[in-house]
């Protein structure tokens, strides 16, 4: 299992990205990682005694993408930067996967200007995986495509079908259309042409209609399907009030727990660590002919480990595969049907 790690994409690389891949190696034996990055800085990172190592290799390149720049000038303005170096090795089947947590708009732009989109695939997705009260949702899309068409939108339910049946193991997953109302009647003209297009298709019987943005975290589907500026805009305020509901409750309710604070400061850190994004590690880019996992900015070494393993989980379900046999599932169908018209 080989895996391209951007070394130089997050607020504190390289630190970090390098000490979350010796972890990753370090638990699981069948892991490669290539540290994609400028060597001089690299190398200083690493913990004494753990490289040199066979399972740890650096692909130097000089330039980096920060998170300020714009994403596709500075593609081009900087050809040997770490997440084209990281694409180049997926396109040429150097590697099976690549990790990133640098700027997510360079990552999906460095994936659409290859082009290397599974068969049938119109535009990738990045999926997030969302806490409920019936347990992990997934949400797509979340950054790749701000402005997707009705079939866009429908190809996101058939993945994000896929990843909640063989990732969060559900058996039929339900999917949801992201919604102002509930009513089929609501909503703008993407919405209304995306809900008649799972409503006539192979899907209509695990699509339940709109949801709104607070059935996401009280479960009523699997799938949440939406365009990636709404999927973004979710994620983060989720991301901002989960931080705030815990620094609430870390100041007002301990402080009120005299006796039994320990116990109290064990649980409040044990939900932390449950619901955190670290936790997960990062995001798949669904709809690419390789893993693509983007994280969070801030990862620290847990999550670059996670999200390693993620990779490596991600890969040997084949995914992929089994995306592709959907989308052809549904392509003929969709002929099928014109046939009989």
């Amino acid at each position: 299992m080989r895996i391209a790690l951007d070394a130089m994409g997050g607020d504190d690389a390289p630190g970090p990205i390098v000490a979350g891949a010796v972890k990753a190696v370090a638990a699981d034996p069948e892991l490669h990682v290539l540290l994609v990055g400028d060597r001089a800085q690299i190398e200083p990172c690493f913990p004494p005694g753990t490289f040199p190592n066979d399972r740890l290799e650096i692909f130097h390149c000089t330039q980096v993408i920060t998170m300020e720049e714009t994403p596709v000038l500075a593609l081009r303005k900087k050809p040997d930067n770490s997440i084209s170096r990281c694409w180049q090795l997926l396109a040429e089947r150097k590697v099976e996967a690549i990790v990133s947590a640098g700027n997510t708009g360079a990552m999906v732009a460095g994936g659409l200007r290859l082009r290397r989109f599974l068969k049938n695939v119109r535009r990738p997705g990045i999926a997030a995986v969302m806490p409920s009260l019936r347990g992990p949702c997934v949400l797509l899309d979340v950054g790749a495509n701000v402005n997707p068409k009705p079939t866009h939108l429908f190809q996101y339910g058939i993945m994000g079908s896929i990843f909640a049946r063989h990732i969060l193991q559900r058996d039929r997953p339900t999917i949801g259309l992201m919604n102002i109302g509930s009513e089929e009647q609501k909503g703008h003209d993407l919405a209304k042409e995306t809900h008649a297009l799972f409503n006539s298709s192979h899907l209509r019987e695990q699509f339940i209609g709109n949801v709104e943005g607070r059935d996401i975290n009280r479960g009523a589907c699997d799938v949440v399907v939406t365009d990636g500026f709404v999927g973004n805009v979710v994620l983060k305020v989720s991301e901002g009030v989960f931080d705030f509901a815990m620094k609430m409750a870390a100041k007002d309710v301990l402080g009120a727990l005299d006796a039994e604070r320990p116990r109290a400061q064990q649980a409040l850190q044990a939900l932390v660590e449950r619901y955190d994004y670290s936790s997960q590690g990062g995001a798949p880019l669904l709809g690419i002919d390789g893993i693509c996992i983007i994280c969070h900015g801030s990862s620290g070494d847990q999550a670059i480990k996670n999200a390693l393993g993620m990779a490596a989980r991600y890969t040997k379900a084949k995914l992929n595969e089994l995306i592709v046999q959907e989308l052809e599932l549904e392509a003929s169908t969709q002929t099928e049907d014109e046939d009989a018209v």
